[in-house]
């Protein structure tokens, strides 16, 4: 297990510390010229168009596909997950507090990217053999790039994403729920992996109207909760914020400036942690979400693009950064680095250092949320690749396969699971992003058309 773990590892900082960080982040910069800031001429707009008509019993999902609202909610419950807690943590420990900066600069960016991934989504949907709306990046690459080509790079981008997110991805998750509920309450990992498998495969045999009734309803209960006891925390240690406020902005350029036993994390460091545990947070660029954006039944393609960017908004700029504030704030990020702790653990120790033992079972629960939701989302972006990839005849033994591996990833140890998972998550961008570059006229004539018809 750790000679795989080392291996996983040197592969995936390979892909993450060289050409696939610059490009994620320079597909957004490229997107955000061409759409002359698509993210802050809309973002009143989007705001509006998300929650104007917010419903929590929304009409519901079929053949036809799923409401905006419904569309939101699934690709924030895969956004909002073990990213914003255990994935903000570890930036942290691994890069200091100036890796929440590039969180932040990756995640501007990335809305931009994200509203052109809605967008191509939209245009290019279809239905599969019986008739429902499917769609995704797969769709999108087949028009960037005809023939064989294009069929090679969709396949690689199927196989990806499923490994990626519907396997390697939901292992992550199952993981960082056993692990929080085995440190607050002693609860034995394997049970809970058993209660998670069997709720989720409840979920899946359900199909899109279970997965999009659940996501409506959960995203802003786990949401909500998660935020008022974040404003809680910060509130108690309010004389601590603006020292933690400072600290993000001075590390992201001297790292050293932190002192303590963040000392020797350099910039390098905290660019690419931040990168790399935002892009892997709030998916942007990654060709996930769009799964359920191009089933969003909506007027224009442009309203799901601009719909689509909220999701980046709510996943980093708030629920990722009320972590990064309640961590810096408690005061325990050092001692929590020079005991050798990562992860989810470094969370709970910050609501604990708060709430005293209450802490770690109020981390349990959200983390039981964020994560659990997750897995439904990247459940449902695997599932459509396996539909086009073999027909609907192989969902139930797909989501066979999710289900066991649910389980088993509530078994593994965290840094392989991690590691997986990054470079499953890297693998699947290349084709993504290709194909954004590739169609970025028609999602600029789109972005342009909106101002000649608000």
């Amino acid at each position: 297990m750790d000679a795989l773990n080392s291996t996983v590892l040197q592969i995936s900082d390979v892909i993450w510390n060289g050409l696939l960080l610059w490009l994620l982040v320079g597909t957004g910069v490229f997107y955000s010229i061409r759409t002359r800031f698509v993210q802050v001429r809309r973002f009143g707009a989007s705001m509006k168009r998300a929650f104007g008509d917010l419903n929590l019993h929304g009409e519901k999902a079929g053949s036809e596909g799923m409401s905006s609202f419904q569309a939101l909610a699934t690709a924030i419950a895969a956004q909002v997950g073990t990213g914003n807690i255990a994935g903000c943590a570890t930036a942290l420990v691994s890069g200091g507090p100036g890796a929440i900066f590039w969180m932040w600069i990756a995640a501007f960016f990335g809305m931009a990217t994200i509203f052109g991934e809605a967008v191509l989504a939209q245009r290019t949907k279809t239905r599969d053999a019986s008739g429902s709306v499917i769609g995704g990046p797969v769709y999108y690459i087949e028009k960037a790039f005809k023939g064989g080509f294009g069929k090679f790079l969709a396949t690689f981008f199927a196989v990806a994403i499923i490994l990626a997110l519907g396997f390697m991805g939901n292992m992550v998750q199952s993981n960082s729920i056993s692990a929080a509920f085995n440190s607050a309450l002693d609860v034995p990992t394997w049970i809970v992996g058993v209660i998670v498998a069997a709720i989720a495969a409840f979920i899946f045999v359900g199909g899109i109207g279970r997965i999009a009734s659940f996501t409506e309803k959960a995203v802003p209960l786990m949401a909500g909760l998660y935020i008022l006891g974040c404003v809680v925390v910060l509130a108690l240690n309010w004389q601590a914020l603006p020292g933690a406020f400072g600290s993000i902005f001075v590390c992201a350029f001297d790292p050293q400036a932190a002192g303590g036993a963040v000392a020797g994390i350099t910039v390098r460091q905290a660019i690419r942690y931040g990168v790399a545990r935002g892009l892997f947070s709030n998916e942007a660029g990654m060709g996930s979400t769009p799964h359920s954006h191009a089933i969003a039944k909506v007027d224009r393609p442009q309203d799901q693009g601009e719909v689509a960017m909220v999701g980046v908004f709510i996943d980093t700029f708030v629920v990722l950064t009320l972590t990064a504030l309640v961590i810096l704030s408690s005061g325990v990020l050092d001692s929590m680095i020079a005991s050798g702790v990562t992860g989810v653990a470094v969370a709970q120790g910050a609501f604990d250092n708060t709430f005293g033992s209450f802490g770690n079972i109020f981390i349990a629960v959200c983390l039981f949320f964020f994560a659990f939701s997750t897995i439904i989302g990247w459940y449902f972006f695997g599932e459509q690749n396996i539909r086009w990839l073999f027909g609907n005849k192989m969902v139930k033994i797909y989501a066979a396969i999710v289900t066991v591996l649910i389980f088993v990833g509530s078994l593994l140890k965290v840094e392989l699971v991690w590691n997986l998972a990054d470079l499953f998550n890297g693998l699947m961008v290349f084709p993504n992003l290709l194909a954004l570059l590739a169609l970025s006229g028609i999602v600029t004539k789109i972005a342009h058309d909106r101002d000649a018809k608000p």
